[in-house]
């Protein structure tokens, strides 16, 4: 069985595993890579330098590794990488990286993209991930591990996404959200902590009840953001889920979601 149809474009420089499927009317360029039991759909566009990992899926008018539209970027050699056992569904935008930052947008293992979901450049996706209808990533943005980002959430340029974090629909970021905060509205505001997350992949009541103190502490007691640090540290050095939380914020570069 022939696994690339024949109404596919495949460029000779590209380097596709001998189990690659790609569908009709799919164009992959020169200076891209692609791992074994990766499925490429039809009507979708991958440009390089691109390295896709093993057992991706991506499906129809996904536009993979293009160029950016950032006014900086003058044709450099910039790169996509993605993982392996990702979902990359319907019209989803992946830019590639500028030199202005670290040269490569970034794409772990097993995340979820559902339809029209963006990514601009330079940003980082961790693991297990998932990105909702239309949610919209500026430039430099990085989301750590086991964050979900619900249908139309905005995310603006270099915030940080904290891990195991939750944002409702719709919701406009515009600062870091710390690792395990959920977020809501536009502009977003902290509303609690994604408990229903953590107890869904096995987090014990103990480190819940001491993140859900540490989430007062540091949202519900009036306290400066560097006296409610100084307050947990105790706590972080006895939970590393707590030591989790605190460190989001005190990396924070663009003040936190509060």
């Amino acid at each position: 069985m022939t696994l690339i149809d024949s109404r596919a474009i495949v460029d000779p420089k590209a380097r596709l595993a001998a189990d690659v499927q790609v569908g009709p009317w799919s164009i992959i360029g020169p200076d891209v890579e692609i791992g074994e039991g990766t499925v490429i759909g039809p009507h979708v566009i991958l440009k390089g330098p691109t390295v896709i990992g093993r057992h991706n899926r991506i499906f129809q008018f996904s536009s993979i590794g293009e160029d950016t539209p950032d006014l900086k970027y003058q044709g450099e050699p910039t790169r996509l990488r993605i993982g392996d056992h990702n979902t990359i569904r319907e019209g989803v935008t992946i830019h590639r990286g500028t030199v202005q930052d670290r040269e490569e947008t970034t794409l772990g293992d097993h995340n979820l993209l559902m339809a029209y979901v963006h990514i601009g450049h330079d940003s980082v996706i961790g693991n297990h991930c998932i990105l909702v209808n239309n949610t919209a990533l500026a430039g430099h943005v990085h989301v750590d591990d086991w964050a979900i980002l619900s249908g139309y959430t905005l995310v603006h340029q270099f915030c940080r996404i904290g891990a195991h974090s939750f944002s409702g629909m719709g919701t406009a970021i515009g600062k870091d959200v710390p690792a395990y905060v959920t977020v809501f509205g536009n502009p977003a505001e902290a509303r609690s902590m994604n408990f229903e997350g953590m107890r869904r992949r096995g987090f014990s009541a103990e480190a819940i009840k001491e993140l859900r103190r540490a989430y007062k502490v540091v949202y519900r007691q009036g306290l400066t953001v560097d006296d409610a640090l100084r307050e947990l540290e105790p706590v972080a050095q006895q939970f590393p889920e707590v030591a989790v939380f605190r460190d989001s914020i005190l990396s924070a570069t663009r003040g936190i979601t509060r």
